[in-house]
């Protein structure tokens, strides 16, 4: 079955979506995303059609935490509403600020029964692990974790967050599908490969 096939045609998975330096860090050490965000809105990206086959959202406390101090609420403009339609899953420790109107739900611990409560909600279609590479990792070390979808931006930062802060390479990553576009980003994506 392609895995790039609309949800209705296949199992839906659990991916792990995101953009990265040459590198393999998602965020300065600062937690900053400036450095991605220079490249702007570049033509030829597939969002759009991966957004319309996700039909449930997990992230963890820093990405929660970024998107409300830069897209929703910054600071002089007026407030903007929660980017998602699906059901979101914010897995933190931490009281933190809610969004008025938002399908977000904060839980933390095992992430194997929230899953399947994300599976449910998204009737058929597929879990997007925003970020970050902790979070993706957990839901690996659970078995839960059928693919990596990275898009590789054209910087080096050094040091900061690790797209994915755990060894993957026994068994190894399939690769389903590479391209480029814009001119500017490569986007590979991986199978998770299991019993093997």
């Amino acid at each position: 079955m392609d895995p790039g096939a609309p949800a209705a045609a296949r199992e839906p998975r659990t991916v792990y979506y995101t953009a990265s330096s040459l590198d393999g860090f998602l965020a300065t050490p600062e937690h900053s995303l400036d450095w991605l965000l220079q490249l702007g809105d570049v033509p030829g990206g597939d969002y759009p059609e991966f957004i319309a086959n996700v039909g449930a959202i997990a992230m963890g406390a820093n990405t929660y935490r970024w998107l409300l101090d830069h897209e929703l609420f910054r600071p002089g403009r007026e407030p903007r509403p929660w980017p998602y339609q699906q059901p979101s899953w914010v897995f933190t420790s931490r009281q933190t600020r809610e969004v008025p109107g938002a399908d977000v739900r904060f839980v933390s611990g095992d992430v194997a029964p929230v899953h399947r409560e994300m599976l449910a909600a998204a009737a058929g279609k597929d879990v997007w692990i925003v970020g970050g590479g902790e979070l993706a990792a957990r839901f690996h070390d659970a078995g839960l974790l059928d693919e990596l979808n990275v898009t590789f931006a054209p910087a080096t930062l050094g040091a900061g967050t690790p797209l994915f802060p755990r060894a993957l390479a026994y068994p190894r990553l399939q690769l389903i599908g590479a391209r480029e576009y814009g001119g500017v980003f490569v986007q590979a994506r991986y199978a998770v490969v299991r019993g093997v």
